[in-house]
């Protein structure tokens, strides 16, 4: 972590990290604006709790690192441990800090499947199974996020409103493109059969 201290990044005395990973259950999926939801009220909430961060979906799983006062971190960790919109939670980190790594943002959410084709460090995570890291890889992971908010810090992107989208369509779209020949291949028979069906019709009522 930097140790750089100035106006806009002080050290404060009572503040902490909390990283964890999640998994989206079936009424998270079901959701049709479950990312959306999740970005907005949170922003809200943490505006008002002094809480900034980062949450990351992908491959049906989510990753958050926030950072804020123990107190605000440990309401926000009851209020996601109630959460059905996801389970298995699972706290990565939960620990004093010396500085805020994404200090502008109250909250931003980036769908790795969007983010990976601008980030080449990413490849190295994908596919997305964090429950499968080892300790060391969730700090780099991290890393690549502070340097990806850093980024936008430079470019002036900050805390600008949440990316519209479905996490059903976001899983949607990823299931679709790893088997695109095989749906093609499907869909071709399957106009076949309904054009055997109709021509069969049609031959009855001719003779």
């Amino acid at each position: 972590m930097s140790k750089i201290n100035d106006s806009t990044n002080p050290v404060t005395i009572d503040l902490c990290q909390l990283v964890y990973i999640s998994q989206i259950t079936s009424t998270g999926l079901s959701g049709s604006s479950t990312l959306n939801d999740i970005s907005e009220i949170s922003i809200e909430k943490n505006q008002a709790d002094n809480v900034t961060g980062i949450l990351c979906y992908g491959n049906g799983y989510f990753l958050q690192c926030v950072e804020g006062s123990e107190q605000a971190l440990t309401n926000l960790k009851n209020r996601l441990l109630v959460d059905d919109r996801h389970k298995e939670l699972k706290i990565l980190d939960f620990s004093q800090i010396s500085q805020r790594r994404f200090t502008n943002w109250s909250l931003r959410s980036v769908t790795l499947e969007r983010w990976m084709t601008k980030e080449p460090e990413l490849k190295n995570f994908m596919p997305f199974k964090p429950y499968d890291w080892d300790s060391s890889e969730w700090p780099r992971f991290v890393d690549i996020l502070q340097g990806y908010y850093e980024e936008q810090a430079r470019t002036g992107n900050i805390d600008t409103p949440p990316i519209k989208y479905s996490t059903l369509g976001v899983t949607l779209s990823k299931v679709v493109g790893q088997h695109q020949a095989f749906f093609l291949i499907q869909t071709v028979l399957g106009v076949m059969v309904i054009m055997t069906l109709l021509w069969l019709m049609l031959s009855d009522k001719i003779w």
